[in-house]
């Protein structure tokens, strides 16, 4: 479980996060919401412990991630997977040794024939063959960039993942691929998952709650369908602006 109790971080004098509680779920993926420039990114930061809080804590198995050593760290997040906006792949490694990079036990990693059939595994996950691993990600498509990130963050087998932005710059096509590669992973593999995004269609289509964070606070937590009957006028405003609803003011009370 991840605890996320009164979080507040500001950079200079711009308030990021202002206080922010919001609980995921063993075996949940939770999609977070928000405007671009909210904090969505950096409150997955804190969860991996790149960025300490101002105030307030980050609880992720009973521990207060800020408060955790070096190796306690470390430890922790050998268990949470990271995919990246961009898919963060080294150019200069082909996709084998990206993958190979999120192989968290040193006798995986350094075992070549063990870590290539962990890597062939990984792709199959993320529905690539395994000829994929051979090349370099400037012969990667925007979309097979993005499911080799996945496949990396996979890798270390980890209780968690923390998805930031995985459809963004993909056309509609890849972006159904990605979501719906999110869910069946989420299945398959029995993880906890939180997925940053702006795209609310693929949040309703992946996620069995959606947070919606806005102001530096988090101000709507609920499923789809709570979501799709909400009267909040931040929440109206979201769906408004994906789908076919009506406006709040035509919405009776």
């Amino acid at each position: 479980m991840i605890e996320i109790r009164d979080l507040a971080k500001r950079f200079g004098a711009q308030v990021i996060l202002d206080g922010v509680n919001l609980t995921v779920e063993e075996g949940e993926t939770l999609a977070l919401l928000g405007p671009s420039g909210t904090g969505k990114s950096v409150l997955l930061k804190h969860i991996i412990g790149l960025i300490r809080p101002d105030f307030g804590e980050v609880i992720v198995d009973g521990q207060a991630v800020a408060t955790l050593d070096r190796k306690a760290l470390s430890a922790l997040r050998s268990t949470i997977g990271y995919v990246f906006q961009n898919g963060a792949l080294f150019d200069s490694m082909n996709v084998f040794e990206n993958i190979r990079l999120g192989l968290t036990k040193p006798e995986e990693f350094n075992n070549e024939e063990t870590a290539r059939a962990r890597v062939e595994e990984c792709l199959r996950l993320v529905n690539l063959v395994p000829e994929t691993m051979e090349k370099m990600p400037s012969e990667l498509s925007g979309g097979m960039r993005k499911r080799v990130g996945i496949a990396r963050a996979i890798a270390g087998k980890p209780k968690y993942l923390l998805y930031d932005e995985p459809t963004s710059g993909l056309d509609p096509v890849n972006s159904d691929i990605i979501d719906a590669l999110i869910k069946r992973l989420d299945t398959e593999l029995g993880v906890t998952s939180i997925m940053v995004t702006h795209d609310v269609r693929g949040a309703f289509r992946t996620a069995d709650r959606i947070a919606l964070l806005t102001g530096g606070k988090v101000v709507a937590v609920g499923t789809p369908a709570e979501f799709r009957e909400s009267s909040n006028p931040e929440v109206r405003a979201f769906l408004e602006r994906d789908f076919d609803l009506e406006p709040l003011s035509t919405v009776s009370d």
